[in-house]
């Protein structure tokens, strides 16, 4: 990953304060940097602009294969900028392959209107291995890129799984988008993302696939009644067609309704309280991981007891009770 060092810290923060989409492009590409030196300047960069973030919306948007994640996303991005007068920035996340490593990433080119409008910012981003469905650096970039000035952040996951639950760590708002057809999708969807969503949005509600629109609207309210039982948000329902522009509007209405509600009972600060909370557990334990696995004396432990296991000499749970106490010696005692 290349990255060019002719600008200062101050360079960053200024450029990234302005708007300037190019140094923030840049500061995106830094904090991704897997180069010691990059995460250095990344870390100082990120400090500084930190009184900068927490204006923006921030809204996740995961569906299942198919269901017209980039279109939708298109259409509800260029309403907000060409009706409300917003900047969104969108972070798309492209599935990366376990056996070349590899990624497509294709959205700007799915979103072709609003790649080049001026008030938008698409990064697409290969997920890596994470299985979260989000890459491991979509915080720091949502960061940067609420420093940017970005009204709405909409970040983009990679398809509905059990592990797309990660995306609840990072936003306020969780759009699940689903497609006519409910009877099949509702046997395949975890029931863990049903749980999370603050909206299920039937995309391709229009023409010869209304009707089913129709009744799939009726099987996800029955489905959401049963698997929610808050009383301060029941997650709607509603009808969309991205291709036809049609429904955006409501989506909004919708999230606006939530924000006013969650603002009235100071539950934005909560949750990202607790989301913050989460994340410096994780960062940490990331780092306990990597200097154990770092260390030879780990590797060598490692594969002897892996031996005697094979060998029958050890059952797999003592193995690994006597992996960890030899791991942490230093805090047993």
């Amino acid at each position: 990953m290349t990255v060019r060092k002719n600008l200062s810290i101050d360079d960053y923060f200024d450029g990234i304060k302005g708007g300037d989409t190019t140094t923030l492009s840049r500061a995106i590409t830094l904090v991704e940097s897997k180069k010691e030196e990059h995460k250095k300047i990344a870390r100082e960069v990120l400090k500084k602009i930190m009184p900068l973030t927490g204006k923006a919306k921030r809204i996740g948007i995961s569906g299942t294969p198919g269901v017209g994640k980039s279109t939708f996303i298109e259409s509800f991005g260029n309403y907000l900028i060409d009706e409300l007068g917003l900047k969104v920035a969108v972070l798309a996340v492209d599935p990366t392959s376990y056996k070349s490593g590899g990624s497509i990433l294709g959205d700007k080119t799915r979103m072709n209107k609003l790649s080049i409008n001026p008030k938008s910012f698409i990064r697409p981003t290969p997920s890596g291995l994470n299985l979260g469905g989000v890459a491991s650096k979509t915080r720091e970039s949502l960061l940067l890129c609420e420093a940017a000035g970005f009204d709405v952040v909409i970040v983009e996951t990679v398809g509905v799984g059990q592990s797309e639950i990660t995306v609840s760590k990072l936003v306020d708002f969780f759009l699940v988008l689903m497609q006519p057809g409910a009877g099949d999708d509702l046997q395949g969807i975890k029931r863990g993302i049903l749980e999370l969503a603050d909206l299920v949005a039937i995309n391709k509600a229009d023409g010869d696939k209304l009707l089913l629109a129709r009744l799939a609207k009726g099987e996800y309210e029955s489905a959401l009644h049963i698997l929610r039982s808050s009383d301060f948000w029941v997650p709607p329902v509603t009808l969309c067609s991205a291709l036809k522009s049609e429904g955006i509007e409501d989506i909004w209405k919708i999230i606006l309704d939530f924000y006013s509600k969650m603002s009235a009972e100071d539950r934005i600060e909560t949750k990202r309280d607790d989301q913050v909370l989460k994340w410096l557990k994780e960062l940490f334990f990331e780092k306990v991981n990597s200097k154990i696995l770092s260390e030879p004396e780990f590797e060598n432990n490692l594969n002897s007891l892996h031996q005697n296991v094979l060998k029958n000499k050890l059952s797999v749970i003592e193995a690994s009770e006597s992996l960890f106490n030899d791991t942490f010696k230093e805090f047993n005692k």
